[in-house]
């Protein structure tokens, strides 16, 4: 959350930058929209210069201080290069993240909405059985909050109806628009498409929930196996052969205590608290990354 007074200051003094460069921040007008920041890009632009800005500032502010208290001890060219440098590093890296966060939140909102939909397709199509309208359909979903960013999506179909006055099926059009699934997308096209053509609304939700929960188990089995091949890997290259290793330098360190230059028991302490440390770790980013939420 950004709080209310940072936002009024980077709006009143710092939009200028987004109309007079508007070319730089093109690529986050539909971004902005399918992220969920409730903010227009002008605004967002706005914001991101402001931060980084006040990156500068503090950066800039904090290496003096602390060359100033002699904290940090150069000559004179490096503290020179330093005060130019690092202000100006830190202050670009935090607008490169400011203009990528939205891809990022775009990202994750379409994790979200694709792990919780065939379980929500379903829902719909069970409630829809009993022959409940769409409206009153989407309003029940919306309080289901274990759904996550797909309530959100549906509650904003409610609020399209509620608020702004739309008919149920251009409210499903607007939030079509700005999902960023496309898989929701495609099932809220096809809601429509079903009711406008007279189809049997029941039987499409039947056949969508069928078809999102088959795809899905097809994806957690997939998963599944992949998780097997991962394990085999781990035993071999994570386990057994740091303790090969390990037995190998022992034995070596009888016979000859130095290998090029480095002594044995020193190569053997950095593969023990260095090497193994940080592949076990790389393993488990490469298993955060790939997994399939369930």
């Amino acid at each position: 959350m950004i709080p209310i007074f940072f936002k009024r200051i980077s709006i009143k003094h710092f939009s200028f930058v987004y109309d007079k460069y508007p070319e730089i921040f093109k690529p986050l007008e539909l971004t902005i929209v399918k992220s969920g920041i409730a903010l227009s890009v002008k605004n967002y632009a706005s914001v991101v210069i402001f931060a980084t800005l006040i990156a500068y500032i503090a950066s800039l502010i904090t290496l003096t201080s602390l060359i100033a208290f002699s904290i940090i001890k150069m000559n004179i060219f490096l503290l020179i290069l330093s005060i130019i440098f690092i202000p100006v590093l830190i202050a670009v890296v935090t607008f490169i993240f400011g203009i990528f966060y939205p891809a990022q939140r775009v990202a994750h909102r379409k994790k979200d909405i694709e792990t919780n939909l065939p379980f929500a397709v379903a829902h719909m199509g069970s409630v829809a059985a009993s022959g409940i309208p769409p409206s009153v359909i989407f309003k029940m979903l919306a309080k289901f909050k274990e759904y996550g960013v797909l309530a959100d999506e549906f509650g904003k179909i409610v609020r399209n109806m509620e608020t702004f006055g739309m008919d149920p099926m251009s409210a499903m059009r607007e939030v079509s628009k700005r999902t960023p699934s496309e898989k929701f997308r495609q099932l809220l096209l096809g809601f429509v498409s079903t009711i406008e053509g007279g189809g049997d609304l029941k039987l499409y939700l039947k056949n969508a929930g069928e078809q999102a929960l088959f795809t899905w188990r097809i994806k957690r089995q997939k998963y599944i196996q992949q998780l097997s091949a991962y394990a085999e890997f781990y035993t071999g290259i994570l386990i057994a052969a740091p303790l090969f290793i390990i037995a190998l330098f022992s034995v070596m360190n009888m016979i000859q205590p130095q290998l090029g230059g480095f002594g044995i028991l020193d190569l053997m302490k950095m593969s023990i608290y260095l090497l193994v440390p940080i592949v076990n770790v790389g393993f488990v980013i490469f298993l955060e990354i790939t997994q399939v939420e369930m």
